[in-house]
């Protein structure tokens, strides 16, 4: 039997009892991150195996480049006209800080990296997770205000998050090797051509689409699939020219909204079914590449991680939201609730793949433990905090701005 297979049985036990189990503190990110490490555990022959980590790779950037065109395609860019609006404050000024603050500790916890190296462990750990924090952001006792602030933050800063990343890569190339063609050719490559690739592919494929749907010779659910074609285009296109898919695939779902409004709702169609399952799998492969580097731990990794789920992530959001009025539970709660899931697990792929695997292990490592510390500590503390989070909104005055609709 294969890893596949175990994940296709997995996946088949856990929809028997999916109802169930959303009721409680038992997510669907720790049921197959325990999975994957239960497999290496208790499946010896799978150890002296050699699974590829270019397969996992594959599965995660697909996944990730679906998130980031559908994040982009259902987000109302008028959202983030007003800098008042919570989401602005999290995407700019609460993220910068965020990669800054993870630098600074990086370099503190890790005196081996270099200022750039540390910048990439800060820039891979930035983005939320709106995965791992779906039961937040669905649950009616949560106030709206805040869900769609912590939604909005999920949905961009995974694709925010990849520029900074590409650049501190090339800046630590650059320290290294000397020579500018290195930073130039990312300026132009990486940032360039993934913005005109995406801007291309997105207004192309949108105005088509929208003239198709308008004339009705587009089928319901082949839309879908058109969509999900748009994505892997942008990704497919930019790749040979050295262009960072990432990139082009969330640019791309924002232009393709240009042409063609219905896109939003047929990416969330196709991100709640099949994205799902891409999803999943990558939390699987994660928990058995975890079981297998288990023993290369140590206490500097796990201390990073709490540092990063808690003063890195708190004290940045903590700072954005003064002026707002919010009450200090809503910002503790905001803080806290910043998971770190499938787009650290890829950008971490996406450092190795740079550096041909070689990246420092420190910076591998320190992922690997904030995100399965992350996938356990906020998995576990959503229902409850929720209860808890709820009980003390109901206490708040009328005109709080937790009330505000």
């Amino acid at each position: 039997m294969t890893l596949f297979a175990i994940f296709i049985i997995l996946v088949f036990l856990h929809s028997l009892v999916s109802e169930r189990l959303e009721k409680t503190i038992i997510t669907a990110p720790i049921v197959f991150t325990t999975a994957g490490m239960a497999a290496f555990i208790f499946l010896p022959e799978f150890r002296d195996r050699e699974h590829s980590l270019d397969t996992f790779l594959s599965v995660a950037e697909l996944g990730l480049v679906m998130l980031l065109f559908a994040d982009a395609s259902k987000t109302d860019l008028n959202v983030l006209k007003n800098i008042r609006n919570l989401p602005v404050r999290l995407l700019s000024a609460g993220m910068l800080m965020t990669i800054f603050l993870g630098g600074l500790c990086a370099l503190g916890v890790f005196p081996g990296l270099s200022i750039w190296e540390a910048g990439i462990l800060g820039a891979i750990l930035a983005p939320t997770d709106a995965g791992l924090g779906q039961i937040i952001v669905n649950s009616p006792r949560v106030p709206m205000k805040i869900r769609q602030a912590l939604n909005v933050e999920a949905g961009l800063n995974d694709g925010l998050s990849v520029p900074f990343l590409l650049f501190f890569i090339s800046l630590a190339e650059f320290s290294s090797l000397g020579p500018e063609k290195s930073l130039i050719r990312f300026i132009i490559e990486q940032l360039g051509f993934g913005v005109l690739f995406g801007i291309g592919i997105g207004l192309t494929g949108g105005w088509l689409m929208g003239l198709s749907h308008r004339r009705k010779w587009m089928g319901h659910s082949w839309s879908q699939l058109g969509v999900v074609a748009l994505a892997l285009l942008s990704a497919a296109a930019s790749e040979p020219f050295g262009a960072s898919m990432f990139i082009a695939a969330f640019v791309a779902g924002l232009s393709v909204q240009v042409g063609y409004k219905e896109v939003g709702k047929h990416s969330v169609d196709f991100t709640e079914e099949w994205g799902q399952l891409l999803n999943l799998s990558v939390f699987f492969i994660f928990g058995f590449l975890v079981a297998r580097v288990g023993g290369d731990f140590k206490w500097t990794h796990l201390f990073y991680g709490i540092l990063s789920l808690t003063v890195v992530r708190m004290s940045p959001v903590a700072i954005a939201l003064m002026g707002t009025g919010l009450s200090r539970t809503s910002v503790l709660f905001m803080g806290w609730f910043g998971p770190r899931g499938l787009a650290s697990i890829v950008l971490g792929l996406i450092y190795l793949e740079q550096t041909h695997h070689t990246g420092d292990a420190s910076i591998r490592l320190a992922v690997m433990a904030t995100v399965m510390l992350s996938i356990f500590a906020h998995g576990l503390s959503a229902v409850p905090g929720i209860e808890l989070y709820a009980r003390k909104v109901k206490s708040l005055p009328k005109d709080a701005p937790e009330h505000e609709t």
